[in-house]
């Protein structure tokens, strides 16, 4: 009966590979602190990156919970680069506005100049 150790060792293998994910407490850091930057610059539940961020960190938090800590870590890095691209959208946006801006009042001096003799 050779089988019998063969799975034993095999499962203690697998049950030493789960053991070996530490808490990703730095990363949910991380995940937080991006969630923050993006709130910031006025990101909101409004920008779709920004709700998935959240909802993302809130699975890992849950991942923690239950001690899954691979998804955990998953979900973390997840929700920050969410949060990222959140961030990186609001900008580009904001500065695409103040583009607009600039460009009208350009093209209402040129106006001015034309009519001036």
């Amino acid at each position: 009966m050779r089988i019998q150790p063969l799975l034993l060792a095999l499962a203690l293998l697998g049950l030493a590979g789960c053991a070996n994910d530490p808490a990703p407490d730095e990363q949910l850091r991380l995940s937080e602190q991006a969630l923050e930057q993006a709130k910031a610059v006025g990101a909101t539940d409004q920008v779709a990156e920004f709700k998935l961020a959240e909802d993302k960190l809130t699975r890992a938090r849950a991942n923690m919970t239950s001690e899954d800590f691979r998804d955990a870590r998953l979900r973390a890095e997840q929700a920050e680069l969410d949060a990222r691209l959140a961030e990186a959208r609001v900008l580009t946006q904001k500065s695409e506005e103040q583009l607009e801006l600039l460009q009208s009042r350009v093209k209402r001096l040129r106006k001015q100049l034309e009519v001036q003799p």
